[in-house]
């Protein structure tokens, strides 16, 4: 089976998107022309997220790497860690046909959401972390469970989600799968510009190839979330790749790298540098902490979080 072959048929086994919804898809797939426009020529207004008064960044950390996966929770203790604003994630997916995504229902978003006001600790994206082991171009109901996701990015007003294409349908691992990804992402991005949000794909692609993917899918509603550690792992210059993306490929950043020692103390990040790398851009948004945390006290959240965001603190958020 081809990749679009294989792209054709996972669309047609989605469940999730309503009839009208499958209808409007296709209908502008088939009709062609719309999503075949250089990303940079369209007019749609999916800018990264506003950052608090005198600031250009703000620091979060994600629900599921504090242990808090879609937990209420999550709020009090990024509260206690010094972030400014949690990556909710979707919930666990396992062998379900969408995520166990609790936010679905209005009473516990609401929940949510106000407890995100009482503390003042913001949501600044969504996060569909199961993609990191499933196949976004290869599972039968990728399509539906994106688009739960932009519905609940609509509920919620959250307008940045988080899409990592994974070992499983990552261009740099299986380039034999671009076609789907690409076709796939077409369709998503569809449905993320009529709800006005934008998702945001990592890949571990050096930044000239990942320019190359946005320009074949084609729309604004689709960039690049980026993560400091595919860089630095990969052996590639972490600031010469954000020059070359620039600010407005970029909607968010995973500011991290792989577990082993806190920011402060990584080799490998010239933190004051990556700052002046995006002022000089003009980027601003979410510097959101994954990993980095200390290799010999793993589990311990408040410790190495709370780390991280007082040294990110020191270097983006000085008067």
């Amino acid at each position: 089976m081809s990749a679009n072959d294989l792209s054709e048929t996972g669309l047609q086994l989605e469940r999730g998107m309503t009839r009208r919804g499958f209808i409007r898809v296709s209908a502008a797939t088939v009709a062609g022309g719309l999503l075949c426009r250089h990303w940079r020529a369209l007019a749609w207004p999916g800018t990264p997220q506003p950052v608090a008064p005198g600031f250009r960044y703000k620091i979060a950390v994600c629900d599921w790497m504090i242990l808090k996966r879609q937990k209420l929770g999550a709020f009090q203790l990024a509260k206690e860690i010094g972030a400014d604003g949690v990556e909710v994630d979707m919930g666990p997916l396992g062998e379900r046909d969408t995520f166990d995504n609790q936010l679905a229902k209005p009473e516990v978003r609401q929940q949510f959401l106000d407890e995100a006001k009482r503390l003042g600790v913001e949501i600044c994206s969504l996060a569909m972390s199961g993609f990191y082991a499933q196949s976004f171009a290869e599972r039968p109901t990728a399509l539906r469970m994106v688009q739960d996701c932009i519905e609940t990015m609509q509920a919620m007003g959250v307008k940045i989600a988080f899409l990592p294409l994974g070992v499983r349908s990552d261009p740099a691992r299986r380039p034999e799968l671009r076609a789907a990804v690409v076709e796939r992402l077409k369709t998503v991005a569809l449905e993320a510009e009529r709800a006005g949000v934008t998702i945001g794909i990592e890949t571990e692609l050096p930044a000239s190839d990942q320019i190359r993917l946005l320009d074949q899918i084609g729309s604004r509603a689709i960039r690049v979330y980026y993560n400091f550690a595919n860089a630095i792992q990969n052996g590639r210059d972490l600031i010469a790749e954000l020059r070359e993306l620039g600010a407005e490929r970029i909607c968010q950043i995973h500011c991290t790298n792989q577990d082993g020692v806190w920011l402060q103390d990584d080799p490998k990040i010239d933190m004051p540098k990556v700052k002046e790398t995006l002022d000089a851009m003009h980027w601003s948004g979410w510097l959101v902490v994954e990993r980095s945390r200390d290799a010999r006290d793993p589990r311990n959240v408040k410790k190495n979080f709370g780390a991280n965001v007082a040294y990110l603190k020191s270097i983006f958020q000085k008067p």
